[in-house]
């Protein structure tokens, strides 16, 4: 085992079934170790509103307080988890559902309350690779839930695309480690125009215009900290195109 692939996928294609079937699909064609890292979509805030717990957001990002946390817990760690573990045993994965607690695997520490107090939300401090080369060693596929843990026995809202950059960044120590980040879209978008190479200089211009804005901020900032952080390679895809070699959007450092 010289070389990895850790892949995120999210956005709407954990919410509908038929996207998310074949996004696995395309994932289990992927020969090789892998890692999965999975969001939540709206799931637990669907099921928190029946709860009668309704999303509290603050500039369009989720503040988790305790009973958000209880939520998010089950339905990320258990529902969505289980739904996607249990869908690749169905096509011959050896997968293990895992959130950050689980083996010390990914440690985080609660985010500062200044200047915007966002509750039980975790800034991922260590991962356990040593845990993640004896899994693939195994022939395993870990499946990470969006959650992490603080040590003290709390659990952590954490976000996914920044699991996937941490993952594949304390990966590439031991080896060649590639990030995938996939969603609904081809790739980052200059309007109906697929980017097809980013870096740096690249997306100040596309964010400083306008072009790229909201959630697909932190998805570059995150791609181009894993480039920083030792990945060898780094694309935004399709969630159709995972398997496939230079589709989507692709990091260069320079």
């Amino acid at each position: 085992m010289n070389s990895i692939k850790v892949i995120k996928v999210g956005g709407k294609v954990i919410d509908d079934d038929q996207k998310l079937d074949t996004f696995l699909e395309a994932f289990m064609s992927i020969t090789g170790p892998k890692v999965l890292v999975h969001g939540g979509g709206s799931v637990a805030s669907v099921l928190g509103e029946r709860l009668g717990i309704k999303p509290n957001l603050m500039d369009g990002r989720r503040i988790t307080d305790a009973e958000t946390l209880e939520v998010i817990t089950m339905v990320y760690g258990g529902l969505v988890n289980k739904k996607i573990v249990a869908k690749l045993q169905s096509l011959g994965g050896n997968a293990l559902g895992l959130s950050g607690a689980d083996l010390n695997i990914i440690s985080a520490k609660k985010r500062d309350p200044e200047p915007i107090d966002f509750g039980w939300v975790g800034d991922v401090e260590q991962v356990n690779s040593q845990w993640f080369l004896k899994l693939l060693g195994e022939g395993v596929i870990p499946v990470l839930a969006p959650l992490t843990h603080d040590g003290s026995g709390h659990m952590l809202n954490t976000n996914a695309d920044t699991i996937a950059s941490s993952v594949a960044s304390a990966l590439s120590s031991d080896l060649e480690t590639e990030l995938i980040l996939c969603f609904e879209q081809a790739g980052v978008m200059n309007g109906e125009k697929l980017i097809t190479e980013m870096n740096l200089l690249l997306y100040r211009h596309l964010k400083g215009t306008g072009i790229v804005t909201d959630g697909m901020i932190p998805k570059i900032e995150v791609g181009f900290q894993a480039l920083k952080n030792g990945a060898k390679k780094v694309s935004i895809r399709h969630y159709e195109d995972v398997a496939k070699p230079d589709s989507g959007t692709v990091f260069i450092s320079n």
